[in-house]
C-alpha cells in the first residue's frame, strides 16, 4: 500500500516513545486483531516535544474492526495514575486492523480535543505496521506528528 495517498503537514510537535512502548503497543493491537485496539498514552509536554513516558492500554468496548469506544472506568483509572506520577494524558491511540494509519471520517468526527495526539497504527499489512501522530481541529483539519523511536 502507497501511504503517500494520505499526506497531512506537519507540524513543529514531535512525538518522542521509547521502543519498549511502541512494541508494547504493537503487540497489544496484534493481539486484539480483528478488533480495533485503544488506550491512552501519558507523558509531558516540553516546548515541541511530546514524551511518552506511560502507555494505558484500554478494552474496546465497542468489540469493532471498524471503529473503539474506551472502557470508561479504565480511562478514569488512567487519568488518576498519570496524575498521580506527574504525568499529562497527551492523547490516544487505537489500531486500523483493515485500514491504514490515517484518521478515519468517523476518527475526525469524534477527535473530542484539538489540543490531544491521536495515534493510528494500521496493521493491515501484517509485515508492515505503520504508526502515524495527528492532531484533528474541529474543523476536520488533520495535521502529522513525527514519531521518534528511541
Amino acid at each position: 500500500m502507497d501511504y503517500t495517498e494520505y499526506i497531512y503537514p506537519f507540524t513543529d510537535e514531535k512525538i518522542i516513545i521509547k521502543k519498549e512502548d511502541y512494541n508494547s503497543i504493537l503487540d497489544y493491537c496484534r493481539q486484539g486483531i480483528p478488533e480495533e485496539s485503544c488506550g491512552l498514552i501519558g507523558g509531558k509536554k516540553d516546548e515541541n516535544i511530546n514524551r511518552i513516558e506511560k502507555v494505558y492500554f484500554l478494552t474496546n468496548i465497542d468489540h469493532s474492526n471498524e471503529h473503539f469506544s474506551m472502557d470508561p472506568k479504565e480511562q478514569l483509572d488512567a487519568y488518576k495514575d498519570a496524575r498521580a506520577n506527574g504525568y499529562d494524558i497527551l492523547g490516544n491511540f487505537h489500531s486500523h486492523p483493515e485500514s491504514p494509519s490515517r484518521p478515519s471520517e468517523e476518527d475526525k468526527k469524534l477527535a473530542y480535543d484539538s489540543k490531544a495526539i491521536y495515534m493510528i497504527l494500521s496493521l493491515m499489512e501484517d509485515n508492515n505496521p505503520v504508526l502515524r501522530a495527528f492532531h484533528v481541529e474541529k474543523n476536520s483539519i488533520v495535521t502529522e506528528h513525527e514519531i521518534i523511536v528511541e
